[in-house]
């Protein structure tokens, strides 16, 4: 995959940046969302969006895509997987972090089972991320340990899979 057009073009669009609190190169994400898709058997156009998802998925990140001489129109990236990526925007933005209300909250699924599995992507490894850097230490540490609790839960994701899925990128990190 690291050859595919997709994933060379986030490795251009992230450079070197790490999360600001973590200090985790953001590349990071990519790779170890990567894993998961594997793990859940993804089709490939999946891990492609994936690989770009990040190009399209707030406001700010958009607008540059669509300049001409962005980072994202360089690359000539497949216009499927593009549908897919931003599909995934809508579903994913629907329901983020300042949106919870509680354990009961209604979250809408994609049509498509490709974005839905850049979903469980998406969110196991940001949940993951979050115990190791955040859990206890984040001033909305209970709100967010919930919010992913309801997005693995609205995925079909259980506890024990979740931290088998968590166990394979440890793995494969080690």
């Amino acid at each position: 995959m690291r050859n595919n057009k997709h994933y060379l073009a986030i490795s251009e669009f992230y450079g070197t940046q790490c999360a600001k609190r973590s200090q985790v190169p953001l590349i990071a994400h990519i790779n170890e969302g990567l894993q998961i898709l594997d793990a859940i058997s993804s089709s490939t156009r999946a891990k492609e969006a994936f690989c770009i998802h990040p190009m399209l998925q707030d406001d700010t990140a958009l607008s540059e895509s669509l300049e001409h001489n962005s980072v994202f129109n360089k690359w000539a990236l497949n216009p499927s997987t593009v549908l897919v990526a931003m599909e995934y925007r809508h579903v994913a933005n629907a329901y983020l972090s300042h949106h919870f209300q509680s354990a009961d909250d209604h979250i809408d699924l994609s049509v498509s089972k490709e974005v839905n599995d850049m979903l469980i992507a998406d969110k196991v490894q940001n949940r993951k991320d979050f115990e190791i850097h955040h859990l206890d230490s984040h001033q909305n540490s209970a709100i967010l340990a919930q919010y992913f609790r309801n997005w693995l839960k609205r995925l079909g994701i259980t506890e024990t899979q979740y931290r088998e899925l968590v166990q394979q990128i440890d793995t494969l990190n080690a």
